[in-house]
This record gives structure tokens, C-alpha cells and sequence, in this order.
């Protein structure tokens, strides 16, 4: 089975492919998520055309827009990257996510310093030229830069959205769009849309309610966008815990008295920050498994990556 396909910056995958012959080397992205992703790698600066050392660059803004600059001297590549960029967009369609080197003038995701016509730093709130490009272009798609994915939060928020992207392009968009598997979407992911925003959760739902509102692709596009909205906000404890709570009424007949208490006082452990979700998740899937409940069965919420990616036990 072929993983899933992402783009990631070329450097970040030890390749000698930075400005100083360098790399910047993730192991994190080639020992674990190798292991579940099929890497695409792109540098832009070497495929526009730049070389292998080159001169730094960074950007600067003009009353004409932003521009790609050397650092030292005055040599202009704006053209270049943007004819490349042009030229590999429509080739990105089929990733499912996207993985950037921080701090660069063409891959960076935000906070970049920019520059004005003179080279001194104004801000730094610029994003880099491909990166701005990409989240133009495919706005629902999940983009991180490697150094954030060192925090736990942001590392499985990214992961678990990757998943679920993926799950509506197979499975929703790849062709297969009718309105069983719009819903049969929406049925896997509901209690994972529930913990991120419940306010989302409460639109979508009425949304799918009547499919003869609207033609299906505007329904589907609507909700596609609102529930990546939500998948990308941070889950907080107490809306685990709502969750999870739902689950247990599902599990009412799977559950003795006193492995209900044990899980209550699991999730209010976790409440709490003494346990990782992954105490009172392991308890919830035990308990499905042992009288299963076809509606869970099918939560994506229990289990929204791979076991061995060791996520919820961090979070």
C-alpha cells in the first residue's frame, strides 16, 4: 500500500540543496512519517533555475509588488520563481499536505522578514513566494512548516488533518462525488469535527440535511471548507472530554459499572493534564471492541491515524 502523498521541501529530506550547499536535514519526516507519507520533494530555488551554492536571497518590496533579491548585490530572480511557480501548481493537486522549510524568502509559511527597495528589514510578516503561492492555490490543503511540528499540538493537528484530507480526496472528490459518500463522509469524521468546533459541527449538519438545495458540487465545496476550517483549530481538553463523554452513551451496554468508573476517572485525569489522551481513548476502543457498536466503528475520532505515530500520547 502506497502512503500518502505530500510535498515537502527537498532540503528537509538531507539533500545539499540550500543556497550554502547545505541541508537542514528532518529526521523526524524521513524515520517516522516516511513510513505513512510518499514524500514529493520540491526546492524552488534550485528548480527555478538558481544553483547549487548560490547567493542568499530575500524579499523585498516595491511599489510594484514583492520581489526576490540577493542579499548582496542587486540581482533580481522575482521572474524566475514566478514562472516556476506557474509551471508546478497544477502539478500539486493530488498532495494531501505539505510540509515547508521555515525562515526561507520561497518555502517559508509565515513570519519571514521582508525587506524594502534598500534591503533593510520593515517586518516580518511576509510569507515566502511558493509558500503564499501554495496556500493560494489549494487553500484547504494542510500546510506546516517543518519546525512546528517539534510541538505536540501542532504536530498532531497537522497529522490528523493530512489523514482526513486525504479520506475527501479518495473518497469524496477523486470523482466519487454523489451524495452517499458526502454523507458517509461526514458520518466518519463527525465526532473529530465535534471536538474542533462544535459551532462548524452545528452548520454542516443542517447543511447535509437537504442535498435538493443546491446543486451537490456547491454543497459539497461548502462543506469541504468549513470542516478544514475546523480541522485546523487546536482541540482543547474540555472538548475531548465532551466527546468522549458522547462516546460513552454509545457504549452504555459494553461497559460494567466499574469500568465506566474507571474510564470517568480516566477522562477526568486527563481533564486534569495528568494523563495523555491516549489513557482514556485506549478505554474507549477497548470497550467498542469488546461489544462493538457499528456507529463507532466507523468514528474516525477513535482512531484518526496510525497507532504507531504515537501522537495522542504526547497530547
Amino acid at each position: 500500500m502506497s502512503g500518502i502523498p505530500v510535498g515537502i521541501s527537498t532540503c528537509l529530506l538531507g539533500k545539499e540543496v540550500r543556497h550554502d550547499g547545505g541541508h537542514k536535514h528532518s529526521r523526524y519526516c524521513t524515520q517516522v512519517l516516511s513510513q505513512h507519507f510518499d514524500f514529493q520533494a520540491l526546492c524552488p530555488e534550485l528548480e527555478a533555475g538558481l544553483g547549487v551554492p548560490r547567493p542568499a536571497i530575500h524579499l523585498r518590496e516595491h511599489p510594484d509588488g514583492m520581489r526576490l533579491i540577493e542579499t548582496k548585490g542587486s540581482a533580481d530572480h522575482t521572474e524566475a520563481m514566478q514562472a516556476f511557480v506557474t509551471r508546478i501548481m497544477p502539478h500539486l493537486n493530488g498532495l494531501r499536505g505539505y510540509i515547508l522549510m521555515a525562515k526561507s524568502p520561497s518555502c517559508g509559511m509565515e513570519r519571514i522578514k521582508v525587506h524594502n527597495p534598500e534591503g533593510q528589514v520593515v517586518r516580518r510578516d511576509g510569507q515566502g513566494m511558493f509558500a503564499e503561492a501554495l496556500m493560494c492555490a489549494y487553500p484547504l490543503m494542510p500546510v506546516e512548516e517543518e519546525g512546528r511540528l517539534n510541538d505536540d499540538t501542532l504536530r498532531e493537528n497537522f497529522i490528523e488533518r493530512v489523514f482526513a484530507y486525504d479520506d475527501w480526496m479518495q473518497n469524496v472528490a477523486g470523482g466519487n462525488l454523489c451524495a452517499k459518500a458526502l454523507i458517509e463522509f461526514h458520518t466518519r469524521h463527525k465526532f473529530q469535527l465535534l471536538a474542533h468546533s462544535e459551532k462548524i459541527y452545528r452548520q454542516l449538519g443542517p447543511l447535509l440535511a437537504d442535498l435538493k438545495s443546491d446543486r451537490l458540487e456547491n454543497i459539497a465545496n461548502r462543506y469541504i471548507q468549513g470542516f478544514m476550517e475546523a480541522m485546523a483549530r487546536k482541540v482543547s481538553r474540555g472538548s475531548h472530554i465532551n466527546v468522549m463523554q458522547h462516546l460513552m452513551g454509545y457504549l452504555r451496554d459494553a461497559m460494567g459499572g466499574e469500568d465506566r468508573k474507571v474510564l470517568v476517572e480516566q477522562i477526568e485525569a486527563y481533564g486534569r493534564g495528568e494523563v495523555p489522551l491516549i489513557v482514556p481513548m485506549t478505554l474507549l476502543r477497548m470497550a467498542q471492541r469488546r461489544e462493538p457498536a457499528d456507529y463507532l466503528r466507523l468514528q474516525q475520532y477513535l482512531t484518526p491515524y496510525p497507532d504507531e505515530l504515537g501522537l495522542r500520547s504526547k497530547v
